[in-house]
């Protein structure tokens, strides 16, 4: 009987809240002296990975038991467990140890290192496409580092990008960067009444127009939901707020579309 209980005891503690979904967290080296944190998602069936960036500054401060001690409720971190449920290997990245954020990081050579250390890990576990999806800075992180490896080998399989920084008075913007360069899919993903000064709808053309030599792109662009709070924040338009479910499903079928 004592085993039995010790038994219930370590699967409660263990597993996650749904037992279909393993989560980990996993630090491995990017750089000489430095590891990149991230937590993984490994649904039963995966069908291809996905690398989550958050926006604001990035610097998720993610604990050993697979806390936040911040961005909890970014679009893309409080939707993760939806991404697995869609099929998919998920990881939600941090910031790399060397740096309390991702403030004025996000294009920089060792950006593009940190995250290329983890697809291949990626690739290397589970042989899958990688795919890259930011949201907010987050995709001026993804903007950058498919950019850059664009042409490699390990660069990564498609990219989607949601609620995207559109103009950046302090820095460039998505569409200021070499997006000819992209030869891979391209999804970009906006509410049609993002409030965000950064992420006007009305200045998504200036994005579309730059992909000229994306093999697939498209524009899919949402309503609905519930708008409050900072209109550049998670809980806003911005956000997906309300209409998370609808959002996620859409972009996983497109991912898995040919």
């Amino acid at each position: 009987m004592k085993k039995s209980l010790l038994f219930l005891l370590f699967l409660f503690v263990v597993l996650p809240a749904s037992a279909e979904t393993a989560q980990r967290v996993v630090d491995i080296p990017s750089r000489p002296g430095v590891t990149q944190r991230f937590l993984l998602l490994t649904p039963p069936d995966a069908k291809a990975a996905v690398i989550l960036f958050a926006g604001g500054h990035g610097g998720l401060d993610i604990n050993d038991n697979g806390g936040f001690g911040w961005g909890e409720g970014n679009f893309l971190v409080r939707t993760r467990n939806q991404f697995a449920e869609q099929g998919l290997v998920v990881v939600v990245i941090d910031k790399p140890s060397d740096v309390p954020n991702l403030n004025q990081r996000r294009q920089i050579p060792e950006h593009v290192e940190d995250v290329r250390a983890v697809m291949n890990w990626l690739r290397k576990e589970y042989k899958l496409p990688v795919w890259l999806i930011g949201t907010s800075r987050g995709t001026q992180s993804v903007a950058y580092v498919a950019t850059t490896l664009a042409g490699n080998v390990d660069s990564p399989d498609g990219i989607v990008l949601t609620s995207t920084i559109l103009t950046d008075p302090k820095g460039r913007s998505v569409p200021k960067m070499a997006l000819d360069r992209l030869t891979v899919p391209v999804l970009v993903v906006h509410h049609e009444n993002d409030g965000c000064s950064h992420c006007k709808p009305s200045d998504l053309p200036s994005l579309m127009d730059k992909l000229t030599n994306a093999s697939r792109k498209e524009m899919i662009t949402f309503s609905g939901g519930t708008s409050r709070g900072d209109p550049c924040e998670a809980k806003a338009h911005h956000g997906f707020n309300g209409i998370e479910q609808d959002v996620v499903g859409k972009i996983a079928a497109w991912i898995f579309s040919k």
